[in-house]
């Protein structure tokens, strides 16, 4: 067998495995969070596994094979070698220690050239402080009418805030898939036949199980660490911003970018807006050292990433990005 071949095969499988397990659960994780308790977990999967079908077969009819919702137009199909595969085994070790590294920096940037890995880390960056900002700006408006440090949502309210958060975490996995699925992608032939999308699809399905299975894995950490996220009525909210700002990413341009850095941004400004607003219980003493270690963990990933690609395009194999 073409060694390509056993490399994208194995990349594939990592990758698939690595997105789903560290950058979904940044999507999925108030879902999780909040739904756990009272609804059995396969019920949960199986919600989730339809969207993702749809959303993949949907980019499949309309980009002509392609599940990445044209999001590789600026990377080239390459040969898998090596040093492709090993990028999401990388990832999937620092997943087990529960760092929320960059998949889009430590998965795409090994087949982008040096022009496209910087297009992709100040995309990210302005998404990080974008999302930093928006969410800080609208939780000091929530903050005055809810208190979300607490569950405070009447019994009679509770099935209609679930819906809506059914919804809104549907919405929130679909934009979210627009963007990662091409962390995916890069491994697989651009217009895929239709017994590989169905292949694919059965693989993602497979190890969504895994991660409701398992209530999220050890990324879910970084969610349950903050204020309220299991109650469905801040994860509604939280997924309904996360999911227009990802939208608002992809109608920009093609350019990749790192959702995990959005979703930091996010939790980072929500938490700062609501210990502006309850500083008298919730001290900026404790807030700083949790957006602090989530803003390292970060930074260690995007290490890592740098490290790693750094090492492919200027002493593994030169050539093939000049």
């Amino acid at each position: 067998m073409d060694p390509s071949v056993i490399f994208a095969t194995v990349g594939f499988l990592l990758a698939a495995y690595s997105v789903v397990g560290n950058d979904a659960v940044q999507t999925l994780g108030t879902f999780i969070a909040s739904n756990s308790k009272v609804i059995k977990w396969y019920w949960l999967w199986l919600a989730a596994s339809l969207v993702l079908i749809f959303t993949l077969t949907y980019s499949w009819v309309m980009f002509n094979g392609d599940i990445s919702y044209g999001r590789l137009a600026k990377i080239p199909p390459v040969e898998i070698k090596w040093y492709h595969a090993a990028a999401p085994l990388i990832l999937v070790l620092l997943t087990r220690t529960g760092i929320p590294v960059s998949t889009t920096f430590l998965v795409l940037s090994t087949f982008a050239s040096t022009v496209v890995l910087e297009k992709m880390l100040v995309k990210s960056v302005i998404g990080y402080g974008l999302a930093a900002v928006i969410a800080y700006g609208l939780w000091m408006v929530i903050s005055r009418f809810m208190n979300e440090k607490y569950n405070m949502v009447k019994k009679e309210n509770r099935t209609k805030w679930r819906i809506l958060q059914w919804l809104a975490t549907g919405f929130l996995w679909y934009s979210w898939l627009t963007h990662d699925m091409a962390n995916i992608a890069v491994f697989l032939p651009r217009q895929l036949p239709l017994w590989m999308l169905l292949g694919t699809l059965t693989i993602l399905c497979a190890w969504l199980a895994v991660i409701f299975r398992s209530s999220g894995g050890k990324i879910q950490k970084i969610v349950l660490e903050k204020s309220g996220t299991r109650f469905m009525r801040s994860a509604t909210i939280i997924d309904f911003v996360y999911a227009l700002i990802l939208l608002y990413f992809k109608e920009m341009n093609s350019i990749p970018m790192s959702t995990t850095w959005v979703f930091v941004g996010l939790l980072t400004g929500r938490e700062l807006a609501i210990a502006t607003t309850y500083r008298a219980q919730y001290k900026f003493g404790y807030v700083f050292p949790l957006i602090g270690k989530d803003f390292l963990k970060m930074m260690i990933g995007l290490a890592v990433s740098v490290g790693l690609v750094m090492t492919i395009h200027y002493v593994l194999n030169p050539m093939e990005f000049e």
